[in-house]
């Protein structure tokens, strides 16, 4: 069967073309004709001479007879007629709903049921001239940002003219449809000896697509991200569809490596790239799953006063302690996290867990937590962690929450909101990563931050002499201005810590003191320290106690058998 063809239609064009030849009704219709030629050659010359009043009446049975052949014919030639205007009708409905079935409403395009049959057509074709067939998979990066700005209608307007805009740009024998959403795919011969033309191709759509679009005296901006894949050899005929189908696979898993990349960009696919997407499922499918089993644990690094070097609080990390994957750092599962819409739910667990753990600890220490942009973009968000402190009875006062300036390059008036809501209930707030470009003075004082937090680009370079020793002295001075006190990230040699206790009264937290360590570790580096709970070293040193004890009456036991 060639592809694209349809056993269903044919056999609905069979039907249609025997009603269309209605046997019964044209038998009908020529039946009674015969007959009335053979009633009415008798018939006539009687009625006509009765006329003329040289016989008598004619026969009534023959006259009735020539009467009933009239309206059978009459009958027979309507309804063959009726039935062939019927079958007319029903012909253009079903060819209307057929191609209705094979294209887009919105952009008249294919749509993803036709594009494959289509694809192998083209494979087929084009492998008769020593040609190859390539499948540039498109996918508009900004789609949802247009949609929620400007309203659905103009997303529609947005999709139908970068329909035709990338229509235009196909050569003979191209074929692109609509796959959904904000989702397109071409088919397009090229010679294999040439594949720098599907580059050109590449950056001719994108270039084309990123013109403005106008809409409604408003002009809109749309990005593309493309990915690529070709034959390489020629495919068997009877293969065609398969080689489509993994055209389309191959060109999908490039698009989502030019989307990692940024906005108005393409990727050739790689076979490598498909046992990366296998990886990044595993690693998304695990963290769902990981969730809910409480495979996500908080981990502690210690925070400590420069000058005086004691002990002041500690940040929580994230870390996954995966069954598959061991201790999973966070640079690689929070964005995906962030990606796969379970970043807040993760927070949660783990803000939860580290609350309970810092319950245990002596009232003079902090807890710091990092929060997602993606989290701030809630409005509720404030409300959820005032409950988590209500809920574990954990002062908030000794939290410090810490926002990375890329959030104030969100959504301000949500954050301004959040932020307040925050502080009014207690809770200190750190500007985290600061240096790195994002916030300005402004927002430094229209927003009622408690501290600022030094980018560890900055401090891990202090050893050496140079330029970020003068940005650290700036950051730390215009810390002073405003009254905000610093901490510095990244203290991993004595050379750091030097040069940060000569700008003053610092925070500092890294390496030199310390890698993270789980809730465990952490107990009991506060119990050796004395530094938890008055009732919970209470009862840790009672539990010391009565281990030693029954340790040295075993020990005693044991000397008494021997």
């Amino acid at each position: 069967m060639y592809p694209g063809s349809n056993t269903i239609d044919g056999s609905n064009n069979e039907r249609l073309g025997s009603a269309e030849r209605d046997v019964v009704a044209l038998g009908i219709a020529v039946a009674a004709l015969i007959l009335f030629v053979g009633t009415g050659g008798t018939v006539l010359p009687q009625i006509v001479a009765t006329w003329l009043g040289h016989a008598q009446n004619p026969d009534v049975i023959l006259s009735n007879a020539l009467l009933l052949n009239i309206a059978l014919i009459i009958f027979g030639w309507r309804r063959y007629a009726q039935l062939s205007r019927e079958v007319a009708e029903r012909r253009s409905a079903e060819e209307k709903a057929h191609q209705l079935a094979q294209t887009d409403a919105l952009t008249g395009l294919l749509n993803r049921r036709c594009f494959i049959p289509a694809a192998a057509r083209l494979v087929i074709d084009v492998a008769e001239t020593n040609q190859g067939a390539a499948v540039l998979m498109i996918d508009l990066d900004n789609f949802k940002q247009i949609n929620d700005v400007h309203g659905h209608k103009a997303g529609d307007v947005a999709l139908t003219e970068v329909a035709r805009r990338i229509e235009a740009l196909l050569p003979i024998n191209g074929t692109v449809a609509r796959l959904g959403g904000d989702e397109f795919a071409c088919v397009v011969p090229y010679e294999r000896r040439l594949p720098d033309k599907l580059d050109q191709l590449a950056a001719s759509l994108i270039e084309a697509v990123r013109a403005p679009i106008q809409i409604e005296n408003k002009e809109v901006e749309a990005a593309l991200s493309v990915g690529i894949a070709r034959t390489i050899e020629n495919p068997d005929p009877a293969t065609a569809e398969d080689c489509a189908q993994s055209l389309l696979h191959h060109a999908d898993i490039a698009m989502y490596h030019a989307k990692k990349r940024g906005h108005n960009g393409y990727a050739w696919f790689e076979p490598t790239m498909e046992s990366e997407l296998r990886f990044r499922h595993e690693l998304e499918t695990g963290i769902r799953a990981g969730i809910p089993k409480g495979e996500f644990v908080p981990f502690y690094e210690q925070q400590i006063d420069l000058v005086t070097g004691d002990l002041v609080g500690f940040e929580m990390l994230a870390r996954w302690n995966s069954p598959q994957f061991g201790l999973v750092s966070p640079e690689i599962f929070i964005p995906i996290s962030e990606d796969i819409g379970v970043i807040a739910e993760l927070s949660e667990h783990l803000i939860q867990q580290a609350l309970l753990d810092a319950q245990k600890w002596d009232s003079n220490l902090t807890l710091s937590i990092n929060i997602s942009p993606l989290q701030l973009r809630d409005p509720w968000f404030s409300q959820k962690l005032l409950r988590l402190l209500v809920e574990s009875g954990f002062p908030p006062h000794r939290l410090d929450i810490e926002i990375t300036e890329s959030c104030l390059h969100e959504n301000i008036g949500v954050v301004r909101s959040v932020v307040t809501s925050l502080k009014n209930q207690g809770v200190q707030i750190s500007l985290d990563d600061f240096g790195t470009g994002y916030s300005s003075l402004a927002q430094l004082r229209s927003l009622p931050f408690d501290r600022l937090k030094i980018d560890r680009s900055f401090v891990t370079e202090l050893a050496h002499e140079g330029a970020n020793a003068k940005i650290v002295e700036a950051i730390v001075s215009l810390g002073r201005g405003f009254d905000l006190p610093m901490t510095a990230e990244g203290i991993e040699n004595a050379e750091v810590l030097k040069v940060l206790r000569t700008m003053g009264q610092l925070k500092g937290q890294g390496y030199l003191y310390g890698r993270p360590e789980d809730a465990n570790k952490t107990f009991a580096r506060l119990k050796e320290k004395r530094m938890l709970a008055p009732e919970v070293q209470e009862a840790a040193d009672r539990a010391d106690a009565l281990a030693a004890e029954n340790a040295s009456s075993a020990e005693e036991d044991q000397r008494a058998m021997g």
